[in-house]
């Protein structure tokens, strides 16, 4: 079945789900992915701060009724259950990039969800939480300019190999499996490169946002 975009945007695009935020993240999101979508209950969170989305998309089983009435020309339901509202979401965005609130540091369920998701799409989409940053080192290679000692780690989604320079722990060629080797809390020593087979999350500080968007962006 051939599925519709529903928001074209030449600009990248910040996409609020429905767990909480901080306020002031959704104005940094929106000075650097200036669309602005729902995602289901995500709606309310942007009607409790004054902004006005293109679209509200997902099942509709999270949206308050006041909510519903008051972005009623661009809610667009999608009923099925097959899918999360995140993936119902990126499925009906076409854009340069995606900047995701909401879907990490909530429910364990959902972000774990939601990184199964990002795990199987080749998409530049970038997670923004309470504590850190998340997104798929892409496939190729990604240099990131970050503070010496930040805080960084690579967890596979699934079987992969990744290649780094400029850690603390360099690894040439690692394999890992969820099951297997992982790096947590590995240190930036220099300017980073990474280079990945398979999906691999990185995952920084959350103070970190705009270099690793600013990198994920320029790939």
């Amino acid at each position: 079945m051939t599925i519709q975009a529903i928001v074209h945007s030449s600009h990248p695009v910040t996409l609020v789900g429905g767990s909480r935020i901080d306020s002031r993240d959704i104005e940094v999101s929106l000075s650097i992915a200036p669309s602005l979508v729902a995602a289901d209950g995500g709606a309310d969170i942007l009607l409790e701060n004054g902004h006005a989305p293109l679209a509200v998309i997902g099942d509709m089983d999270s949206i308050s009724h006041k909510a519903r009435i008051a972005f009623e020309k661009v809610l667009h339901p999608v009923p099925e259950q097959d899918t999360t509202d995140l993936q119902k979401c990126l499925d009906r965005i076409v854009a340069p990039a995606v900047l995701a609130l909401g879907f990490l540091g909530g429910r364990l369920d959902h972000t774990f969800a939601a990184l199964n998701i990002l795990s199987q799409r080749n998409e530049k989409v970038l997670l923004l939480g309470n504590t850190d940053v998340l997104c798929f080192v892409p496939q190729g290679q990604i240099g990131l300019d970050l503070p010496i000692g930040t805080r960084l780690s690579l967890l596979p989604m699934a079987p992969a190999k990744i290649w780094s320079q400029g850690l603390r722990w360099d690894l040439t060629g690692q394999d890992m499996t969820p099951a297997g080797f992982i790096s947590t809390s590995n240190e930036v020593a220099g300017p980073v490169t990474l280079q990945a087979e398979g999906s691999v999350a990185l995952v920084v500080p959350r103070g970190e946002l705009l270099p690793v968007w600013s990198a994920l962006t320029s790939v």
